[in-house]
């Protein structure tokens, strides 16, 4: 199962208004170390989908203002959020270690 994909519209249901955990992941297809950090958060998704862990990404090409309400001025950025409060925030290409060690 890949990561789900956010927009504006879909974006407080699925985040804000969520009960547990949500990582998300803005992107940009021009972004190489996005490209690497594609897979890895796709095959997290697979692992985390029998836990109470929801997986997703924002292309911030076609959600800008998404992303600036956010403030995410680099790409990748990775957002951990805790009941709809963002708890965590990373900048640049993770490992799937480093993803796991932002969700505890």
């Amino acid at each position: 199962m890949a990561a789900i994909h956010f927009t504006k519209d879909t974006f407080s249901q699925q985040v804000l208004n969520a009960k547990g955990t949500v990582l998300v992941d803005f992107w940009g297809t021009y972004c190489g170390p996005c490209q690497v950090q594609g897979p890895i958060i796709d095959e997290l998704a697979e692992e985390m989908k029998d836990k109470d862990i929801v997986i997703g990404k924002v292309n911030v090409e076609e959600e800008r203002g998404l992303a600036l309400e956010l403030r995410v001025m680099s790409i990748p950025t990775l957002i951990v959020f805790q009941d709809g409060k963002e708890i965590r925030r990373a900048v640049g290409l993770r490992s799937k270690e480093e993803l796991l060690e932002l969700l505890q």
